[in-house]
């Protein structure tokens, strides 16, 4: 599990330094819920989660909803007394972990307080992670009458060989039917896969894909598995008992999923992210406005243990433990343990770096002299859409995708 990075103490009162507020009235806020419970551990996350046993009894998975809206309500205090704008929420988003090992009706009574804290925009998007075997048909209903809108299902194979070498527990035969149930609800359906895994063939893959498809889900995503030290499959393939990840199979599975994708209807709209028609809605209506807020670089307050969270270029993260954290947010505190500014030139880093991955593309204006300088370059070597960059925009190819970093360390050459 990755070490909080260094930054200075913030103080425990929440405040925010004065150009955090800056501008605040033109930006988007968003709330992101960390649930850090998980039934078991995969051996290859590397995300602050915790199991009931490693947790022990003097941590309440029950009870853990109610030190969330304690943070909630001290983020409304927080951002108010700092001088930010007040705002409905845009976006929210409950990750992990797993979300849904809290119970349905928990969730919905985080939401609430969101709600009455700081209000939803008319048709904001309010998404939970779930594993497929953690939520039941009552369980969706609750959450969608509950004001949820969107649910994620971690879905990452088809494949019952390539699902226990990621240490999944889920029964792959379990997802159809509780994409349905969160239809039959009314939820909007994203699905999550994972490529590139030890011992996962191409054909295996295109199966994934096939049956992520057959579901018709409004929304995929596809990530490259990324092996993290200090976690179980890391050990693993030190030892020589799981091959390493293969940069050139992982690329070539992300061609097949761009092709299959796209003949199913589905359109990229960000490098791992893909959506489309469905639901009354268009493939722009089905993108993750929340996952958008972040790659915008908005304003997000993160709730929950080692929850990380931005405001007009401050950056602060919470005591990754859950007991520290509900101790401390009981006593009226901020959980925060670092923060940094951002200066100029980490904005503007951040900024070539997540808006390069979007297909809606970045301004050519916004890159400094010696990026715009390398346009040229990058369109002869087919790494950006040529036709795009002529209207003033930078807007990756699909091998510009492959070499997205390579792209982005060409932008910000010196």
């Amino acid at each position: 599990m990755p070490s909080l990075p260094d930054g200075e103490t913030p103080p425990e009162d929440g405040l925010l330094p004065e150009t955090a507020a800056h501008g605040s009235d033109e930006r988007t806020l968003s709330l992101y819920v960390h649930v850090p419970f998980c039934s078991v551990r995969c051996g290859y996350c590397d995300f602050n989660t915790y199991t009931a046993l490693e947790l022990g009894p003097d941590v309440s998975q029950a009870a853990y909803h109610l030190e969330a809206v304690r943070e909630i309500e001290f983020a409304r205090e927080a951002l108010e007394r700092s001088g930010a704008a007040r705002r409905e929420l845009h976006t929210v988003f409950f990750g992990g972990g797993t979300p849904t090992r809290l119970a349905s009706s928990a969730l919905v009574e985080i939401l609430d307080s969101a709600r009455g804290s700081f209000g939803l925009l008319e048709g904001a998007e309010v998404t939970t992670e779930a594993n497929p075997d953690s939520v039941t048909r009552e369980d969706l209903q609750t959450l969608a009458d509950g004001g949820f809108t969107r649910v994620s299902f971690g879905v990452q194979s088809a494949v019952p060989h390539v699902l226990r070498t990621l240490e999944r527990t889920h029964d792959p035969a379990n997802v159809p039917r509780v994409v349905q149930w969160a239809k039959e609800a009314g939820l909007s359906v994203s699905t999550d896969l994972i490529y590139g895994t030890p011992g996962e063939s191409l054909e295996d893959w295109r199966e994934s894909l096939r049956q992520a498809i057959s579901l018709e889900p409004d929304h995929l995503s596809a990530y490259s598995l990324i092996v993290e030290d200090g976690t179980r499959m890391a050990a693993q393939m030190r030892r020589g008992d799981v091959d390493p990840v293969d940069p050139d199979d992982q690329a070539e599975k992300y061609g097949i999923a761009e092709q299959m994708l796209s003949e199913a209807g589905f359109e990229w709209y960000e490098i791992s992210n893909w959506s489309r028609v469905a639901g009354g809605r268009s493939a722009l209506e089905n993108r993750s406005a929340h996952n958008l807020a972040y790659w915008h670089n908005q304003d997000w307050w993160g709730v929950g243990p080692g929850a990380h969270s931005h405001v007009g270029g401050v950056r602060w993260w919470n005591r990754k433990h859950p007991m520290p954290y509900a101790q401390t947010v009981r006593r009226g505190l901020s959980p925060a343990v670092g923060r940094e500014q951002l200066d100029d030139d980490t904005r503007y880093m951040e900024r070539v770096m997540l808006e390069s991955r979007i297909a809606d593309g970045m301004p050519l204006t916004a890159l400094r002299p010696e990026g715009r300088e390398q346009i040229a370059g990058l369109v002869a070597e087919e790494l950006i859409d040529g036709r795009s960059a002529l209207q003033g925009r930078l807007v990756l190819t699909l091998r510009g995708r492959l070499l997205g970093d390579a792209v982005v360390r060409r932008l910000l050459v010196d």
